[in-house]
């Protein structure tokens, strides 16, 4: 969810939530604040990357192919950092297992947070000829390894601390990081945008969304460490034996489990970006409509996205996880078939479509994590938990925008639909699998 790494780790059997450990100096509030600004500033990082991949890199790294090649080239690119995820995961768990959490979340933050700012210096095509390309790949690798080894136990924590009753409702709160996240994201980009002239967000305007990013990466870690590294929160991790098993034993123990959890929210992830990344790329290259003005649009949506991502945790303490995620995989299945179409249609339609599209996805989002968690032995679960989430993204998400793109621009928007579609069912078959597994 890590960041774009958060999903798919904050579930657990009512066994383990009654479990008999010692609760001592353990807050839920500062649980749930550590959790909300990891994944917030982890979010923040991931929007400013994509947001400029469709309007900045483009023409900065790519000035020689058209509008519609160069984007493709960008989110190839962008692309990178979810095949980097699971290498992260591998490097970063071995790295746990010897010198410990805190050392480990110091690390990957510090590569993030290096990545990242790294990104606000970068050389045009116009300076450094091909080498822009290159560097850019470089540094993407570098957020992708990274985002594999920030995950902290946080979220796991958190859900253990959750009331029986509660589940749906502590579920969402690690997934508020990715709305509040946008909602900056696109705010800054908003406003360089429109008190810039195009000269001057070209020349150095759209470097400073990348600092700011750095500067909430330092303050998400000293947050962060603050709380894992606290003796009373180490006791906890201990305790519930929430700790880095090898990796080769846990796909070994539950390589299944991990499939299954990795394909349930394909749904959730899929709508991820099809309501983030590809309709700024779509927008801007085939109508007439302006960044600054688009990426108002999607900062008010994401606000209904935060609306309904708490909506969900209400209607799952309600009606069930399971039962909310096949309920939206149908409605999203629905939306493919004719939503993709208002994109063509001004700024009435525009703005239907990312209200719509971000009310859908903060009730299937909001429950996405987890949902299979319950499977794996206590053990495991760490570990296993991880590699889903970032497996989850990469199937899910991680091409994404390049497909959509790709589709629309040779068979016109409504095929970014047919994305939307496949992992819709995908997740209701994931999870009707998962169900009969869990009645055998």
């Amino acid at each position: 969810m890590s960041a774009e790494s958060g999903a798919a780790t904050t579930a657990f059997p009512s066994t383990v939530a009654s479990a008999s450990v010692p609760h001592h100096g353990v807050n839920p509030a500062d649980l749930a604040t550590g959790v909300i600004i990891g994944r917030t500033s982890e979010y923040f990082d991931f929007f400013v990357y994509a947001i400029a991949s469709v309007i900045v890199f483009p023409k900065w790294v790519f000035p020689y192919a058209t509008p519609l090649n160069g984007t493709l080239l960008s989110f190839a690119i962008f692309a990178l950092a979810f095949l980097a995820r699971p290498i992260g995961d591998v490097i970063f768990l071995a790295f746990e297992r010897i010198w410990g959490r805190n050392v480990k979340l110091t690390v990957a933050l510090i590569l993030l947070g290096a990545s990242t700012v790294s990104l606000g210096f970068l050389p045009g095509y116009a300076q450094v000829g091909w080498s822009s390309a290159l560097i850019l790949s470089i540094l993407r690798i570098g957020q992708g390894l990274a985002l594999g080894g920030v995950w902290d136990g946080l979220p796991s924590l958190l859900a253990i601390y959750a009331p029986e009753k509660q589940r749906g409702w502590y579920a969402m709160i690690p997934q508020l990081g990715a709305p509040l996240g946008l909602i900056v994201a696109s705010g800054l980009f908003a406003y360089f945008t429109t008190f810039l002239s195009a000269q001057d967000f070209f020349d150095w305007g759209w470097r400073y969304p990348f600092f700011v990013a750095f500067a909430i990466n330092v303050v998400a870690l000293f947050s962060r460490l603050r709380i894992v590294t606290s003796p009373e929160y180490q006791e906890q991790f201990e305790a519930l034996e929430l700790q880095a098993a090898p990796v080769k034993e846990t796909i070994e123990a539950e390589g299944r489990n991990i499939v299954i959890g990795a394909f349930a929210p394909l749904a959730s992830f899929a709508m991820f970006h099809m309501v983030t990344v590809f309709p700024l790329s779509w927008v801007l290259l085939f109508t007439k409509q302006t960044p600054a003005k688009f990426l108002l649009i999607e900062l008010v949506s994401a606000i209904f996205g935060v609306a309904a991502i708490v909506a969900s945790g209400v209607l799952a303490n309600r009606i069930g996880r399971t039962r909310v995620l096949s309920i939206t995989a149908a409605a999203i299945a629905a939306f493919s078939g004719f939503a993709p179409q208002l994109l063509n249609t001004g700024d009435v339609g525009e703005a239907s479509f990312m209200i719509l599209g971000f009310i859908l996805l903060g009730l299937s989002f909001g429950q996405a994590s987890g949902t299979t968690a319950s499977n794996f032995a206590q053990i495991y679960r760490y570990t296993a938990s991880a590699l889903t989430s970032d497996l989850a993204w990469l199937f899910g998400a991680g091409f994404a925008p390049f497909v959509a793109l790709a589709i629309s621009s040779r068979f016109g928007v409504i095929a970014s639909g047919g994305y939307l579609l496949s992992g819709a069912i995908v997740t209701v078959l994931a999870l009707a699998i998962n169900r009969q597994l869990e009645e055998d």
